[in-house]
């Protein structure tokens, strides 16, 4: 049945006829029309008989062009046959048109055939003549087999439909039957064959959530074969009638098309595939030498002059990323899509997007980078970093987090630890112990060799200070009414510096009670007689540090 069957509209048609003309007016492929030449003497064809369904309607004489007498008839009878076959197409559209000389027998902008000068010569009838014959010939022919075939098609079309709608009743039946059983099966599986989907304790997927969602997409797989069986079944039964051939094709081709173009960019895309392929494996194996080689430096096993230890994970992290971003520029142009504007505009909107929102997270992860091989500090160790003091519990790239002695966890930004200044207790204690000073104003009238005496048998008495190296006082300054003296001693346990004030501070009330001394700041004239001191003065226990 000829393509232009599936055409309905005559706009449409008359587009088709044009390219059908320009194919069928081509170089001519042999077929096995039924075609009756006489020879000459010499072996050429004088003249071909044009036969359609075993009825001769006329006979052609002479070459047209390259075609000689039997390749004119074989496209005369291609056409008519094309025509006749198509119910659409009324014999009374055929007419015969005088064209730039040449008389032509054409259904719309369809050529059937060109009458020559030679025919009709041989015929003894002018060509305009001549064609009008051969136009009615062609109108009985196509006439004659619309009204043999028109019933024939409607039966068998309507026979065809029976069987199958048949079909499609089955089809159903076998559906509706099987997915009941479909689902009884996956609802039996719960707790058996499904199970829920763990990460560790973490539950990211329970068994009733697994099953409930296995229920949906066999619900959902229903509902697509169903409508898929009755979209198939709908161009079939187009296919069976020549009035609705076309939206049959039209039906298959909504599908065909999308399932065709999306196997070939696929088939295409296997080479980028298999591209991508070699590169993952190439930076996987890569990325596992660098951890081994970061693990050995790391444990020691491996060294290198003026790196430390502690820089291995940092380092090992800085690059690994540095090469799984060089692996993605790589892959990139692999990807499908890749270079289409789509594609690189959502690159470039992301890129501006992070560029504008990540600042200050670009700006924290530089500073910890830096700070990982400025070493500082370690983790433990006590620290005061701006107003925060405290001991050391995590680094990162990002922050740092402080314990103080109170247990209060501050979290401080890199950058901000980086702008800041940091003193180290826990590294100067390390390298000969760090100093505890505190400060005590005695009046003028208490000799300064007895309150430096006192106050280093403070400091002997508490415990946690060392004796080596030995505490000493500094008298810091000479005020108006009182002397400002400075007590100093080392201790090796920053750690417990508020427990050694405290117990310095108690050490050294006890030791100038003792002696009778008053510890105050006079700031005025006269004295009372009796001293500034408990009236029952009874030695308490130290407080241990």
């Amino acid at each position: 049945m000829s393509i232009l069957g599936y055409i309905r509209y005559a706009p449409l048609r008359a587009v088709a006829f044009a390219s059908l003309s320009a194919t069928l007016g081509s170089p001519l492929t042999a077929q096995q029309d039924s075609v009756q030449a006489d020879t000459t003497a010499a072996g050429a064809p004088a003249r071909t008989y044009v036969v359609f369904r075993g009825d001769t309607l006329f006979q052609l004489h002479g070459t047209l062009g390259p075609f000689v007498p039997a390749e004119r008839a074989r496209a005369v009878e291609r056409r008519v046959r094309l025509i006749a076959e198509d119910p659409l197409l009324t014999a009374d559209r055929i007419v015969v048109s005088d064209t730039l000389g040449a008389v032509d027998i054409r259904l719309d902008t369809l050529v059937i055939m060109t009458v020559t000068e030679r025919d009709a010569a041989e015929a003894g009838l002018g060509r305009q003549e001549l064609a009008d014959q051969y136009a009615e010939r062609i109108r009985v022919a196509v006439r004659s087999r619309h009204g043999a075939a028109s019933l024939r098609t409607i039966l068998v079309g309507a026979g065809l439909t029976l069987l199958t709608l048949l079909a499609l009743v089955i089809v159903l039946l076998l559906l509706n039957r099987s997915f009941p059983i479909l689902y009884r099966f996956i609802q039996r599986g719960q707790g058996r064959w499904i199970r829920s989907i763990r990460l560790q304790r973490l539950v990211l997927l329970s068994a009733a959530q697994a099953t409930h969602f296995l229920l949906f997409a066999a619900r959902v797989g229903r509902i697509v074969a169903i409508g898929s069986v009755i979209y198939l079944f709908l161009p079939a039964v187009f296919s069976f009638f020549p009035w609705t051939r076309g939206m049959g094709r039209t039906l298959f081709t909504w599908t065909l098309t999308p399932v065709t173009r999306g196997w070939t960019a696929f088939v295409n895309y296997l080479p980028n595939l298999f591209t991508i392929a070699v590169l993952v494996v190439v930076f996987y194996y890569l990325l596992k030498f660098i951890r081994f080689l970061f693990t050995g430096l790391e444990t020691g096993t491996v060294t290198l002059r003026g790196f430390h230890r502690d820089w291995a994970t940092p380092t090992y992290k800085i690059v690994r990323f540095l090469v799984i971003v060089f692996a993605a520029v790589v892959v990139f142009p692999y990807l499908p899509g890749s270079q289409t504007p789509a594609f690189r505009g959502i690159s470039i909107f992301l890129g501006v997007l992070v560029s504008f929102g990540s600042s200050a997270a670009i700006a924290n992860v530089v500073a910890g980078t830096v700070m990982t091989y400025m070493r500082p500090f370690q983790l433990g160790d006590r620290v005061k970093i701006a107003d925060t003091e405290g001991d050391v519990i995590e680094k990162t790239l990002l922050v740092t987090r402080v314990r103080t002695p109170k247990h209060v966890e501050v979290t401080i930004p890199n950058a901000m630890v980086l702008a800041s200044h940091i003193i180290n207790y826990s590294a100067a204690a390390a390298e000969g112990g760090v100093i505890l000073h505190t400060t005590v104003t005695i009046g003028y009238d208490a000799p300064w060799r007895q309150v430096q005496e006192l106050l280093l048998s403070a400091a002997d008495k508490t415990d946690g200070l060392l004796s080596t190296p030995t505490p000493f006082v500094l008298q810091t300054a000479l005020n108006d009414f009182y002397v400002s003296y400075q007590l100093n001693a080392y201790t090796d346990n920053p750690s417990e510096m508020a427990g050694l004030y405290s117990a310095m501070h108690a050490n050294i009330q006890d030791a100038f009670q003792q002696a009778g001394v008053q510890i105050m700041s006079p700031n005025y004239v006269a004295d009372t007689e009796k001293p500034k001191i408990p009236p029952a003065f009874q030695t308490a226990p130290h407080p241990k540090a």
